[in-house]
């Protein structure tokens, strides 16, 4: 009988998005994943423990949005934002009582949201965290973390700045897991050389990385994407399968774009009266509210309502599909290669759920049929499949990414490339900055705060949203500003530091608007040769 393994990888990221002041458009992005994909995930997850269905899934919480997961102020937001679509959701059944296709999913909106607030609020007191950790704990998933902001490592200017980065990620997990991660995503997928030493440095074991950046390796590797490499540096690397992975994200090719699922680009927000729907909207702007009555129907405008049932099925079709195209995948890996291969299919998370509707449906159908109507595939984790096979080829990954054409194009070029010569200097600055006052030892002194600060500043204008969003011209005024903003208080801070007059009310404010990381120690980006000179290397 062939064997083999799947490892579906989730990296479930979004950009930090607190506001003291509340911010109800940016924070949305928040509000809408956390609705239709992190709560579903872990519904999902109970449900299949509940069956006895024997599942394993590996899963990266970035460090902003573990960060975000386990703030006590967006947490209250969250629940107020929930309970205002439950109020919505009665509403809107009220409203389609005489249109009894709509009033359907008016009912199926109202029962999902409520939901979704039990596991919420009663079930998980409104941390999410505790959900994911709990499953860890059982064995089921594998938690990994990723760069403290996302920041797009092959672009960062010094070693220290990429250090910090996977460093301070490394402690986020710490800090909210109570545990070393084995694994590190590296945002976009994104690699060049010496990335690996420094994950080595921090005692990671290994990584995910694009496709053509493990099978374009040097040298080439004997089982190409289905079994991990390791680097000089001795972390491994495992290799996307693109076949796997095409079939799940892609709207053209792929399930999501079938025509029987629910249309993502219709919602009434958009559709309904203005005075109807205004108190639902953030900021009284026009933008999805989360309750869609149609399915994709076809490529033109022309949209008919969805069928929640239909749906399901071709769900469940398309689970089977899924399988049935591994089965074969494997059997004909199987006849070339000496022990069981592994397909890596990772995704973003809020494919499922936000992006996809039915996609954690399609996942639930998806491990229920792994475990009940075959034996030739086996669920696993990426730390697991090493322990089952911890040697394996030494071969160096070449500089790739995930991003279009495969490479650094999306997150340097004409739309975004003026923030790299700003970012590049304060990183040197705080290189010297580090290294001048390294002696300061009263945690809670001015400058040390300030220092603190600092680095608080550059890793959250260093984060790769941002440089995306400018050339996807989405939100492009708050990217610009976040970024902008971020930079500003960096030099105006560093000013201070550096003149002995630091100003006290700007740095309470960062203090209390920006306030990831309460255990950063801007010592982490004192220079390496600085470093040697202490140790008298």
């Amino acid at each position: 009988m062939t064997k083999g393994y799947l490892a579906i990888v989730l990296h479930a990221h979004l950009p930090y998005v607190r506001h003291e002041k509340k911010s109800e458009l940016a924070e949305d992005w928040l509000y809408e994943a956390i609705t239709e994909t992190y709560i579903p995930l872990l519904i999902i997850m109970n449900r299949l423990l509940e069956k006895g269905v024997d599942f394993h899934l590996t899963i990266n919480i970035s460090p902003p949005l573990a960060s975000m997961l386990g703030d006590h102020l967006l947490q209250k937001r969250y629940q107020q934002h929930l309970e205002k679509l439950i109020e919505l959701s009665e509403k809107e059944i009220s409203r389609t009582s005489g249109q009894p296709e709509f009033n359907r999913l008016a009912a199926m909106y109202n029962w999902l949201y409520k939901e979704a607030y039990y596991y919420y609020h009663q079930k998980y007191r409104n941390n999410l965290l505790k959900g994911y950790q709990e499953f860890q704990e059982s064995g089921q998933i594998e938690l990994i973390t990723s760069a403290a902001t996302h920041g797009y490592l092959p672009l960062l200017f010094t070693d220290e700045a990429v250090n910090a980065q996977i460093k301070t990620g490394v402690q986020t997990y710490q800090h909210f897991f109570g545990r070393r991660p084995a694994g590190f995503w590296l945002p976009e997928c994104a690699f060049k050389s010496n990335l690996d030493a420094i994950l080595a440095e921090n005692e990671l074991k290994y990584f995910i990385s694009s496709s053509h950046g493990v099978l374009y390796a040097n040298p080439r590797p004997r089982y190409g994407i289905f079994a991990p490499i390791y680097t000089p540096a001795g972390i491994a690397v495992f290799g996307r399968d693109l076949e796997s992975s095409k079939q799940v994200w892609s709207a053209d090719e792929g399930y999501p774009g079938d025509f029987n699922y629910r249309e993502f680009y219709r919602d009434i927000g958009y559709d309904l009266e203005y005075d109807y729907i205004k108190d639902y909207l953030p900021a009284g702007i026009r933008k999805d509210t989360g309750f869609k009555y149609y399915k994709i129907t076809g490529k033109t405008n022309w949209k008919e309502p969805y069928h929640p049932q239909i749906a399901r099925e071709k769900a469940a079709e398309h689970a089977d599909n899924f399988i049935f195209n591994r089965q074969h995948q494997l059997r004909y890996l199987n006849s070339i290669i000496d022990r069981w291969p592994l397909i890596v299919s990772p995704y973003d998370a809020e494919l499922f759920g936000h992006w996809w509707f039915e996609g954690p449906q399609w996942l639930e159908y998806l491990f229920e049929k792994l475990h009940y109507d075959q034996d030739e595939i086996e669920t696993t984790t990426l730390s697991a499949y090493l322990k089952k096979y911890p040697r394996n080829q030494v071969s160096m990954p070449t500089e790739s990414s995930w991003g279009y054409k495969g490479y650094h194009e999306v997150w340097l070029n004409g739309s975004n490339e003026w923030i790299y010569r700003h970012l590049h200097q304060a990183e040197v600055k705080l290189n010297k900055l580090a290294d001048r006052f390294s002696g300061l030892s009263q945690k809670n002194s001015q400058k040390y705060r300030a220092l603190n600060q600092l680095s608080r500043e550059l890793l959250l204008a260093q984060s790769s949203d941002w440089a995306f969003i400018m050339k996807a011209k989405t939100m492009v005024d708050y990217a610009v500003f976040r970024t902008k903003k971020h930079l500003h208080h960096f030099f105006e801070l560093a000013e201070g530091v550096e003149r002995g007059h630091i100003n006290e009310g700007l740095l309470n404010y960062l203090e209390k608007t920006d306030n990831i990381f309460p255990f950063i120690d801007y010592k982490t980006y004192q220079s390496r040769e600085f470093k040697r000179l202490r140790r008298g290397v």
